[in-house]
């Protein structure tokens, strides 16, 4: 079996996200088994994944797979499914929730609710004296998940998540902190096995993860192929893959830049593969997304390790053979930009380049589509907001919220803009070239540098180098000829990503995983 490990399924999702459900559409493309591991906890993620095309089939939570709780009929909440063991209680109503009172008017429970049909999604119970002494969730498929007892202080002192006929599974306990401003924290786990009857104490949720993962391994074992753990997000399981109890064919994929800064040989790493990079030698194989990010893992780690260059997107055919609009066709000095409006994409500094342009093209605009970030009061939507107003360009630059119906925008824009500060891949970006969208971008590893071509389908500019794109954009702008030429090559070069290609670089990887299962499997033998 295939596992692609993440932490979160969230409807809200991140690049990571984005570029395991195009995965997962390839291999399904190619009728190839997988399954889609989600570690944390989410009462929510059944009917995200089920909208993104995952079934229930193909996912295993951790807290699910313990719950025995991975495939249940949907059987959701309502108030009057709900038992608070109070007689004659009476209901007052407001928005999202209901408050249930004794005949004394002592408040019993507080009901949070959503959506038009009212669905439970918690429930807040208080003792006789008025406290808060316990927090149920309840699973979207309508059985109670999680109890969080609380403390005499109102903190909570242990969590309990249950199966669905109400049994204690996973208990996560907490204690005070040696720091006392650091309040309770975890300290321990217990896991009530319903299998075998047995209880089982961990330290961490690391532990917990590498008692999954075996059990995952054991369940779907064969002496004919390996299980292929391919982990996406680092800390979930970049410890718990090299602890395996039995032989597997572990797989690391960078979706970053593994070093700080635009030095690939910096000496700070991302923080985010510290762990990975130190215990390279370790795994069976490192996938990165770009052939420079490869060569530059090879140069500076030299890892025994196979590395593969495995891109995160795909074009679909139907994308790659679709009529190619001309850009006459477009709407002129349009420029878009697909990214959540957050601190690393440094859109304060695009807008502040689209500013220098839209001097000597005022019909110039630019859409910015995404959500915004929360960080520091939405900082990066204030830093962007700054610049609008300093340049007067409030009848230019919108921005237009998250949208999926990226065709509609690309097909009519004529130019993509990029000025992160960092880059794993930047699936954004392969869209709008498959859309003949004349890339801009700073020279920014990984990823935007190498699927824009400078002066071929595009123009790479210095990083950090404002001026330098705003002039590139003008020279783009103001030579019709130069445009076509830049947006036929956009979409010659998306061919690159097409879903051939890509699963050809995924075949690579799955042979290579039978090709040392017969080594791996003798030196278990022998190391058992």
């Amino acid at each position: 079996m295939i596992f692609f490990i993440n932490s979160i399924m969230q409807e809200n999702k991140s690049g990571i996200e984005f570029a395991q459900l195009k995965r997962i559409e390839l291999f399904n493309d190619h009728n190839v088994d997988y399954r889609l591991v989600v570690r944390d906890w989410n009462p929510r993620l059944h009917p995200t994944t089920r909208a993104a095309d995952v079934p229930d089939r193909n996912l295993i939570n951790m807290f699910e797979y313990f719950q025995n709780a991975m495939a249940i009929e949907d059987h959701p909440q309502h108030l009057a499914d709900l038992d608070f063991g109070v007689l004659d209680t009476h209901v007052e109503e407001e928005a999202t929730r209901f408050l249930v009172y004794t005949t004394d008017n002592r408040l019993v429970a507080r009901v949070n609710v959503s959506g038009d049909d009212k669905v439970v999604f918690s429930t807040e119970l208080f003792d006789g004296f008025g406290n808060l002494y316990r927090v149920d969730y309840y699973d979207t498929r309508g059985f109670r998940s999680l109890e969080q007892w609380y403390t005499p202080d109102n903190k909570i002192g242990t969590e309990v998540w249950l199966d669905p006929d109400g049994h204690a599974v996973i208990e996560k306990f907490y204690r005070k902190s040696v720091h006392e401003e650091d309040g309770l924290v975890a300290s321990g786990w217990r896991l009530t096995d319903r299998t075998d009857g047995k209880t089982y104490m961990f330290d961490t949720i690391e532990e917990l993860t590498v008692r999954f993962l075996d059990d995952l391994n054991d369940e779907y074992w064969s002496l004919e192929h390996p299980n292929v753990f391919v982990l996406d997000r680092g800390h979930v399981a970049d410890w718990g893959l090299l602890h395996l109890r039995r032989p597997a064919y572990t797989v690391n994929h960078l979706h970053n830049a593994h070093a700080s800064g635009q030095d690939p040989m910096a000496p700070v790493v991302n923080n985010n593969y510290e762990f990975t990079l130190s215990a390279i030698d370790d795994y069976d194989a490192i996938v990165s997304s770009t052939h420079k990010q490869s060569a530059d893992v090879d140069k500076r780690f030299h890892p025994r390790a196979k590395l593969f260059t495995i891109p995160v997107g795909v074009v679909p055919d139907e994308l790659l053979h679709a009529p190619r609009i001309l850009e006459s066709k477009r709407t002129f000095g349009k420029m878009v930009v697909f990214a959540r409006i957050a601190p690393e994409k440094q859109l304060d500094q695009l807008t502040a380049a689209f500013a220098i342009a839209h001097n000597k093209f005022p019909e110039a605009t630019l859409d910015l589509y995404g959500y915004e970030d929360a960080t520091n009061k939405f900082e990066a939507k204030r830093k962007v907001e700054a610049v609008i107003k300093k340049n007067h360009l409030e009848d230019a630059v919108t921005f237009k919220g998250y949208t999926t119906d990226v065709d509609t925008a690309e097909n009519n824009a004529m130019l993509y803009g990029l000025t992160s500060n960092m880059e794993g891949f930047n699936l954004a970006i392969m869209e709008a070239i498959a859309h003949g969208l004349i890339p801009i971008s700073y020279d920014v590893n990984y990823g935007p540098n190498e699927i824009t071509e400078d002066h071929v389908n595009g123009r790479v500019v210095p990083y950090g180098d404002v001026k330098a794109f705003g002039q590139a954009m003008i020279d783009i702008l103001q030579d019709k000829k130069l445009a076509q030429q830049y947006s036929t090559a956009a979409y010659d070069s998306a061919e690159r990503y097409s879903e051939d290609n890509v699963w050809a670089a995924w075949q690579e990887l799955l042979d290579d995983a039978d090709g040392v299962w017969p080594a791996k499997l003798t030196a278990a033998h022998f190391e058992g």
